[in-house]
């Protein structure tokens, strides 16, 4: 499993190379792996965009493909490490270790456990070297491994989100384990349970199947969400929704409960304005679809079209603004003229129709470039076409 002194020459030489290619070269030499460097090129050339930090470190060892595919980034893991707190962390489900790595440096003791002994092997190789010294392994069962386990301040776990087949799973009860019926455990043993989900989950749906959850953390990246992270304490309390994006290292939240977009009243516009603003994938998720346009002082399009206008630009909005150049309906005259000098644009749709792809084909237009064009719905139920350009 380690790589020789010659492996790790070959790794380091050639780390911007095409793993393949390099691998056919190598397999003249009885002293390599041919494979396995290659393996541990493309593994690098991954993790130098997804965890640079570990890419950094000479002699980290990296699995197969899919393993790689499925860890948290370096950017969702640092995330997590403002959630948690005290002295005692259990991670249940291993796996590569990305979120463990980051979570064990806040605690003064942190248990891994992981039932793939092929991950554990690679964690014990690769947590030294990631300055992670003192923490316990162990490869075992989830549920095992937490009916014996004594109190503990911080429990973190991430289902196996794959069925057999390989299908990705997305509702609580084809997870593995099933963090439903482990809850009463889970937050008997720890005084905060950290359950890391598909970001494709209704958030409505786990809060009516789990019952000691306090927080809900929707996480986006660069404007896609990438998990959905749910706080667990043994104390009830108002569930707080948190909508976080993460764009260059910063965190931008826009945080609220439920009964606060229940109670909000925004105002419709009337028609659309000098500015429209489409608001952040995290904002989406959690429904914050009347709280957004109270929030920074917007009017919404349509009740269902969840795109917002003003006349006077707003800078702090936390999603895409573009500056309106054109509106028509949808008809052919007026479309013809909305377009006229427009070669290319971005389509969207919202509350709309036709797709994206069927408007793109009726108005025979070509992908790409400045302008953008969305197809919505106004309040008074007009369907229009909004041709405009970004400018945030």
């Amino acid at each position: 499993m380690k790589p020789t002194p010659e492996e790790l020459r070959l790794i380091e030489a050639h780390k911007n190379a095409d793993p393949k290619s390099l691998a056919l070269r190598l397999k003249s030499q009885s002293d390599v792996r041919p494979n396995f460097v290659a393996q541990q090129i493309s593994g690098r050339q991954i993790a130098a965009q997804k965890i640079p930090s570990w890419a950094s470190v000479e002699g980290v060892i990296f699995p197969v493909h899919l393993s790689l595919e499925q860890c948290s980034s370096e950017a969702t893991a640092r995330y997590k490490t403002n959630l948690v707190e005290g002295e005692t962390l259990v991670d249940l489900t291993g796996g590569l270790g990305v979120d463990f790595s980051f979570l064990a440096k806040r605690f003064k003791s942190a248990t891994y456990v992981e039932r793939d002994e092929s991950l554990v092997e690679l964690a014990r190789h690769n947590f030294p070297l990631l300055g992670l010294r003192n923490a316990q392994i162990i490869n075992g069962e989830a549920e095992q491994v937490a009916q014996e386990l004594s109190a503990v301040d911080c429990i973190f776990i991430d289902p196996a989100r794959r069925s057999a087949a390989g299908r990705k799973n997305v509702r609580l009860a084809d997870c593995s384990p099933d963090i439903e019926r482990l809850e009463p455990l889970l937050t008997q043993k720890a005084n905060m349970l950290i359950a890391k989900l598909s970001p494709m989950l209704d958030i409505n749906e786990a809060g009516a199947r789990l019952k000691s959850i306090s927080e809900i953390h929707i996480v986006a990246v660069d404007g896609e969400c990438k998990e959905l992270l749910l706080v667990m304490r043994r104390d009830s309390a108002p569930i707080r929704i948190i909508a976080s994006n993460i764009i260059k290292g910063e965190t931008h939240r826009f945080e609220f409960f439920p009964s606060d977009e229940r109670d909000a009243v925004c105002t419709l516009a009337q028609n659309v304005e000098k500015f429209l603003y489409e608001p952040n994938a995290a904002i989406l998720k959690a429904g914050a679809f009347k709280l957004v346009a109270t929030n920074f002082g917007l009017r919404k399009l349509h009740i269902n079209s969840h795109l917002y206008t003003s006349d006077k630009l707003d800078s702090t909005f936390q999603g895409r603004i573009f500056e309106v150049l054109k509106t028509s309906r949808l008809n052919k005259k007026e479309s013809h003229s909305l377009l006229n000098g427009v070669a290319a644009a971005n389509i969207s749709v919202r509350n709309f129709p036709l797709s994206a792809a069927d408007l793109r084909k009726r108005l025979k237009i070509n992908d790409g470039g400045d302008y953008y064009i969305f197809g919505t719905t106004l309040a008074n139920n007009e369907k229009v076409l909004i041709l405009c350009k970004r400018v945030g």
